[in-house]
């Protein structure tokens, strides 16, 4: 892309992706609640939860807890630009892996046993689905030759008729990603489950506002990962970007939560046997 091209991508992706993220975290939990035979809150409620929020005076345990999260919140909004501006794919996922370590040290930084044992958890999913997003970028690399996003989303064909093992394996690990059951280890909705909150426990105000934030960034990446298998056609790349939020929706409210030991094995089997069984037949049949 031209400089110029590549500046209004990134400030699109800049203003938009908090509103996209924003009404598509009201519509889970729209969604969420007619399954579960509710009406349900507004699809702007997330909006309103954290104007709220924002409005709240930030109490922490620790003032370095503040400085980790917003390290957190801009290494996520700058992975984003990078993704959006066709960048680096690699460099995209270490950046974001980055981001979620600084989360993790935030909630290692308070005196609580429950962000304490959620930053432990957030950790373990991070293992569990790292292994296939990497995997991932290396089987867009060997179908297209190159990492960098422009030239995977100028590819000829559609990715996924490649990659179909990776396509489904990273739809997989987006339960961890978006933290859903029932891999949603770190952090709970529900107050009577063991760690509370979890890694966000002892967040308030403004600094969990800008995690709530931070997590709509995140999940408008993560659901550009998924359409660059489609980019080929921008009406199913769209589709099946939507496709893959309303599967990870309904398996959240289908399945309870799992043991990490569970989760681990079964993310490792999956990059195992979808990812890297893709990945050996493209390497043969290019």
């Amino acid at each position: 892309m031209s400089p110029l091209a590549t500046l209004a991508a990134v400030g699109i992706y800049l203003v938009a992706a908090p509103i996209a993220g924003g009404l598509l975290a009201g519509l889970d939990r729209k969604v969420s609640a007619r399954l579960q035979g509710r009406w349900g809150p507004p699809v702007v409620q997330p909006f309103y939860d954290v104007v709220k929020l924002w409005r709240k005076e930030s109490i922490v345990v620790r003032r370095s807890q503040s400085f980790y999260v917003y390290f957190f919140f801009l290494f996520t909004v700058f992975t984003g630009g990078l993704f959006f501006a066709g960048g680096d794919l690699l460099l995209t996922i270490f950046t974001l892996t980055l981001a979620g370590i600084f989360l993790v040290l935030g909630a290692y930084k308070a005196s609580s046993p429950y962000s304490f044992l959620g930053a432990e958890r957030e950790l373990i999913q991070m293992m569990a689905y790292e292994p296939m997003v990497l995997l991932t970028a290396i089987g867009m690399y060997l179908v297209t030759g190159s990492f960098i996003v422009a030239d995977i989303a100028r590819y000829e064909g559609l990715l996924v008729l490649s990659t179909p093992g990776l396509f489904i394996g990273f739809v997989f690990i987006l339960l961890f990603k978006m933290r859903k059951s029932p891999f949603d280890l770190a952090a709970s909705h529900h107050a009577h489950q063991e760690i509370v909150r979890g890694v966000t426990t002892e967040f308030s105000g403004r600094t969990l506002a800008l995690v709530e934030i931070a997590h709509w960034y995140e999940l408008v990446v993560a659901l550009g990962l998924v359409a660059l298998f489609f980019a080929a056609v921008p009406c199913a790349a769209a589709a099946a970007a939507a496709a893959a939020y309303l599967v990870v929706i309904l398996v959240d409210n289908v399945f309870a939560r799992v043991k990490w030991q569970a989760a681990l094995a079964s993310a490792w089997i999956v990059a195992a046997t979808l990812g890297v069984g893709n990945i050996l037949v493209v390497f043969f049949l290019r």
